[in-house]
């Protein structure tokens, strides 16, 4: 049998061309299949809107995995129009089921303990936390991460497994909280003097509120003098406004009464 290079370069270039009609095709199709995957989910978020009682983020993580859904059906139906059998596919699969687990095992944890916080509710959007050694505002609870935007502007990322195992504050959860301050008072102070003024002074902060009432107290003494111990209560919408506006207070008020500056006294003792 003679050999023809021609027929050869014929039956590769057919074989060629159907390769690249597949590739374009797969390629035109995940295409189409994402923009059909994003009407969805905007259709989805309509419907989810028109629930007022529906929390924002139940209806977020209702979105994404949604999303996640309809993209893994989009790709099997992608390898079978390239000729896999989705039945070979998922046979795959299952046997190599084992060393996806491991491989995947902390990708899935992250997805069950995102599906535990949507139930059990320890935070929500919006709400101010500090999980996974951050503190910042959620912005949202995903299918395996917790996005988090902390008080410097930075978007931060966190595993929802880290999350869920580790300790969760939530700022927002009760109606108020205390802020935390001091006052140093020289020894020459009258403690009592320095508490009437403090407690009417900080009183009138706006978004502080009355019930509890602002406390002031003595904490503790040291070589300067006596330290008050100085904490007015507002929500934590207000907490570093009110922070900063208290420090102000201090400062003038103390100076608007005359009190000196404090000074460490040191005594020693001279042998005779």
């Amino acid at each position: 049998m003679d050999f023809n290079p021609s027929e050869l370069i014929a039956v590769v270039a057919d074989a060629a061309l159907g390769i690249l009609l597949k590739a374009l095709g797969a390629v035109l199709f995940w295409l189409i299949g994402r923009w059909l995957i994003g009407i969805a989910n905007r259709y989805a978020s309509k419907a989810l809107d028109r629930y007022e009682g529906m929390d924002g983020t139940l209806k977020r993580y209702v979105g994404s995995a949604l999303e996640v859904l309809l993209t893994i059906a989009l790709i099997v139906a992608i390898f079978g129009f390239l000729g896999v059998e989705t039945t070979t596919f998922a046979a795959l699969l299952a046997s190599a089921g084992v060393a996806i687990g491991v491989a995947w095992s902390g990708l899935l944890s992250n997805f069950a303990a995102g599906a535990f916080m949507v139930v059990l509710r320890p935070f929500k959007v919006g709400d101010f936390v500090t999980v996974g050694g951050t503190t910042g505002t959620v912005e949202e609870i995903g299918l395996f991460v917790t996005t988090i935007n902390t008080m410097d502007n930075v978007k931060t990322f966190i595993g929802n497994n880290t999350v869920f195992s580790g300790t969760i504050q939530n700022f927002s959860a009760n109606p108020y909280r205390r802020v935390e301050l001091v006052a140093q008072l020289n020894h020459s102070v009258d403690p009592n003097e320095a508490i009437a003024i403090l407690k009417e002074r900080v009183a009138k902060i706006p978004n502080v509120i009355e019930d509890p009432a602002v406390d002031v107290e003595i904490l503790e003494f040291n070589l300067a003098g006596p330290v008050l111990a100085v904490r007015p209560y507002c929500n934590n919408d207000h907490y570093w406004g009110v922070y900063f506006a208290t420090n102000a207070a201090i400062r003038e008020s103390f100076g608007e009464a005359g009190f000196p500056v404090p000074e460490k006294h040191f005594h020693l003792n001279k042998a005779a």
